[in-house]
């Protein structure tokens, strides 16, 4: 790959301004901005964004409609313009955009629809992983060996402490529309797997996104299930565990 020259350095960041901007101080960017075909060209940029971002936030754009997150996205795609060719991952922090957008102040649940959106996306490009053994890991709890889980690169979960991101998420993603005063209106968490190449999710509690954490820090599970149950006392760790195995959450142990 040849290094970039002077003129190089000069002309990317005079073109790069151009492009966000629609104007530049660099005579030469200038000249081509006033052809007619970099408008073209600029549109077409900042659509592909908008566009990749409405694909990629499905539920977001059900909850807001299409201007309002047209004028969001092409807010976004100004700050954050595509790192790669494809756009299939395009939106990575989009959600915390929401979060900061002064817009979205009276939808405070938005950022973490859109933080589920995400981890749909995440799960469904992650890479491929096999399951745990699970016989192999049950025979090492039976003898008592304390092991480490290693959730699998598909694996994703989050939990919003004060909105109903899960049912608002799937209300607008893969259920038919709620009445908002079925809803009860307090935090909630999803997990989402790929145990049969085809993303799945499913509503999880706050001790189970604990136990989750505490074994992508590398902790052992008799130190996750205790994390988990300091934050939800009721919490039935064997239940719990049988249901994350059975969801693929996992892809490996190893002996702490």
């Amino acid at each position: 790959m040849s290094e970039l020259t002077t003129d190089d350095v000069h002309y990317y960041p005079a073109f790069l301004q151009a492009l966000l901007e629609d104007h530049s101080d660099d005579a030469t960017v200038a000249a081509l901005l006033r052809q007619p075909a970099f408008a073209v060209y600029r549109n077409t940029v900042f659509k592909g964004c908008v566009d990749a971002l409405a694909a990629n936030y499905p539920a977001v754009q059900r909850l807001v409609g299409s201007d309002w997150m047209h004028a969001a996205a092409l807010a976004y795609a100004r700050d954050h313009l595509p790192r790669q060719a494809s756009l299939i991952a395009y939106g990575e922090g989009f959600a915390a955009f929401l979060a900061a957008l002064p817009a979205a102040d009276e939808l405070p649940y938005l950022p973490g629809v859109a933080t589920l959106d995400r981890c749909w996306t995440e799960a469904h490009l992650a890479a491929d992983q096999p399951m745990v053994e699970s016989t192999a890991l049950q025979s090492a709890l039976v003898a008592g060996q304390d092991v480490c889980l290693v959730p699998h690169a598909a694996t994703r979960w989050h939990h919003d402490a004060q909105h109903p991101v899960t049912t608002i998420w799937s209300a607008n993603r893969t259920d038919p529309a709620i009445d908002p005063g079925d809803i009860d209106w307090q935090g909630e968490a999803a997990l989402f797997t790929r145990p049969q190449a085809e993303v799945q999710w499913q509503a999880i509690s706050h001790g189970a996104c604990r136990f989750l954490d505490a074994c992508r820090e590398g902790q052992p599970v008799t130190q996750a299930a205790a994390l988990a149950l300091a934050q939800e006392p009721d919490l039935d760790v064997a239940a719990l565990l049988g249901r994350l195995l059975l969801a693929g959450a996992f892809t490996a142990f190893t002996f702490n």
